[in-house]
């Protein structure tokens, strides 16, 4: 049987096709591609309660927005927070400013972790991994809004995770997107302290109150190349955390090409976050077969330790339509949301 040519696929704009050779320098999917809803307006009415969950179950009035109950207090973002809203208690005893928000039980509000690190810029079929979790983000964010339901998200850089405050109804719930598109592209081998783990960890820590949380990555550590099961990746106790108090969806975003190595020859790889490069002769049947196997071990374990966690799992691949895939996962998600999101024994909701 012949081997597969590699090549990038006709049609898509320049700088698309660039991508598989050259870091990308512009977002591969306008905004008014993201989340088509035409495609999940059928959809729409049936799901929503269902990725609400049991969390909070029917809304019980028609005065969304917030209540007088306060919220856990949360270092100040200038230019995003009321002043109004500053908690001078917590800002006096840690010198740093805060605000306190105030909750209400009428409204769900989800939360999504956008992992913006540099191996997330990477993709051959069109689309960039990061791109494709800003859509699935989109799709999930249009399936989940009922009237005076809140969506915020964060993004993850190697440095930093920024805030983008949650706000109510479509009009917010694109101009969130339209920040996630437009923010900047992190360059290969920036580093910094930030990583999945730590991002989930502070996304528990900052959004105490019961909700939804989406983390989009690709989920893979730079350096750790263990690909045993049993060993837990850095990131799968802080999402075991976040899980017992919400609902959480893990969306895992994958190349074809991290998976399946065509037979181009001799090729170069290279990890745009560590310092690793080989060139490998990917004409070679053993060669590519060790590789295959190994990505499958990777993923198998990315698997197990997303089941472990207790969450919703969701694999998007570049070559594939999202919007079906997300809409095949939700019709199946409500016939296990219950059993798969119960708390640990010994721990209430």
């Amino acid at each position: 049987m012949s081997q597969p040519e590699f090549a990038p696929p006709s049609g898509p704009p320049a700088h698309v096709a660039s991508s598989l050779v050259g870091e990308p320098t512009t977002p591969t999917i306008p905004l008014n591609k993201l989340a088509p809803e035409a495609a999940l307006r059928r959809l729409e009415l049936t799901v929503v309660r269902r990725l609400e969950g049991f969390l909070h179950g029917d809304h019980a009035g028609l005065l969304p927005g917030p209540g007088s109950d306060p919220n856990d207090a949360r270092p100040y973002q200038p230019g995003e927070d009321d002043i109004r809203k500053m908690d001078w208690a917590v800002t006096a005893r840690t010198q740093v400013p805060h605000v306190r928000d105030t909750m209400s039980d009428r409204e769900l509000e989800v939360w999504a972790l956008l992992d913006a690190t540099p191996s997330m810029n990477w993709g051959t079929a069109g689309v960039t991994k990061r791109d494709l979790g800003i859509a699935a983000i989109a799709t999930i964010g249009f399936l989940s809004q009922k009237v005076g339901d809140r969506f915020g998200g964060y993004i993850m850089r190697p440095d930093q995770l920024r805030r983008l405050p949650a706000r109510s109804g479509r009009t917010a719930l694109y101009g969130l997107l339209r920040r996630m598109l437009t923010e900047p592209l992190v360059r290969d081998h920036e580093s910094g302290p930030m990583t999945l783990g730590a991002g989930i960890e502070q996304l528990s820590r900052s959004q105490r109150r019961r909700g939804m949380r989406v983390v989009v990555s690709d989920f893979l550590t730079p350096g750790d190349s263990e690909v045993d099961p049993d060993v837990e990746p850095e990131w799968e106790r802080p999402l075991r955390r976040l899980a017992v108090r919400s609902q959480v969806l893990a969306i895992e975003v994958v190349d074809r090409r991290e998976i399946e190595f065509p037979n181009v020859g001799d090729i170069l790889i290279r990890d745009p976050e560590t310092d690793f490069e080989r060139y490998v002769n990917t004409s070679d049947t053993a060669t590519r077969e060790r590789m295959d196997a190994a990505s499958r071990a990777q993923r198998e374990r990315i698997r197990v330790a997303l089941r472990r966690s207790g969450v919703g799992h969701i694999q998007l691949r570049t070559d594939r339509d999202w919007v079906a895939d997300i809409a095949r996962f939700v019709l199946s998600y409500r016939r296990v949301a219950s059993i798969l999101h119960q708390p640990p024994q010994g721990v209430s909701r």
